[in-house]
């Protein structure tokens, strides 16, 4: 216990009555940042981790194009082995049925028979007066915009354009036609992939040329009736897209792919 005189106790009571009557200081707050760094640190944090975890030891930005170059050429290389593969087996089966064919007459007879429709069928190279159309895509730099109203879309060749032109060809009498130097049937189906064609499951590139045998005349006559060549030639003078046609003396290969077919109905 503490004992004081009296005038020290006035002092202390006076002190306290004073400070009682002045305005007291709000107490400080802590700056808003101070909270809010620890919460900030968290979330990158966690961000960071799911990152690593996501990426798996990887580059998340790094740029996959040679990868996907190089599954196409790897794809491309495949197909191409089992083409050579299919050729070799489609040998041995003729040469195992000309054998045959030696020894046994009704497999003879088969065999003469469908020999007699393999021209008609396109599995032979056939040569004679043609007419060859070149269709391609706008000529464009990189430098160089595009044309007043024009999109990406009208300065290429679509599969649209690619099938007006066969189809014209067809309907003029052609005897026998190919695309890219791949024989075209009846089963043959044109699809464009961007501005890429697919045919029997090879991708090419423009110029797309088509060749077709027959009247040059009626074949000429036959695309500039149709509608839908025409409608290319309206953008080949708006967007300089290129079409061109030549009459000459052509070959059309014959059909070497797969002839196996998923339906088939009997004409009546």
């Amino acid at each position: 216990m503490e004992y004081t005189s009296g005038a020290a106790s006035w002092q202390k009571a006076l002190r306290r009555a004073v400070a009682a009557l002045l305005p007291r200081r709000p107490r400080q707050r802590r700056p808003g940042w101070s909270v809010g760094v620890p919460l900030i640190a968290a979330a990158a944090g966690l961000l960071f981790t799911t990152t690593a975890t996501t990426a798996g030891g990887t580059a998340l930005r790094e740029d996959r194009r040679p990868q996907l170059t190089q599954l196409i050429e790897d794809r491309r290389q495949q197909v191409a082995a089992s083409e050579r593969q299919a050729a070799q087996l489609r040998a041995e089966v003729e040469d195992e049925t000309a054998t045959l064919a030696d020894s046994d007459g009704p497999i003879r007879e088969q065999r003469d028979r469908a020999a007699a429709s393999r021209q008609a069928a396109g599995f032979t190279a056939l040569t004679g007066t043609g007419i060859t159309v070149e269709l391609n895509d706008a000529v464009r730099r990189a430098d160089q915009g595009l044309p007043d109203g024009a999109t990406n879309d009208d300065l290429v060749v679509h599969q649209q354009d690619v099938q007006a032109v066969v189809n014209a060809l067809w309907a003029g009498g052609a005897e026998a036609m190919s695309i890219m130097n791949v024989r075209v049937l009846t089963t043959s189906a044109v699809r464009c992939v961007g501005n890429t064609l697919l045919l029997h499951g090879r991708v090419y590139s423009p110029p797309f040329k088509i060749v077709a045998i027959g009247d040059p005349a009626a074949l000429r006559q036959a695309l500039a009736a149709s509608e839908g060549v025409q409608m290319f030639k309206g953008a080949v003078n708006d967007f300089q897209l290129g079409y061109r046609e030549t009459v000459s003396t052509v070959t059309v290969p014959a059909f070497e792919d797969s002839t196996a077919l998923r339906s088939a109905t009997v004409p009546r």
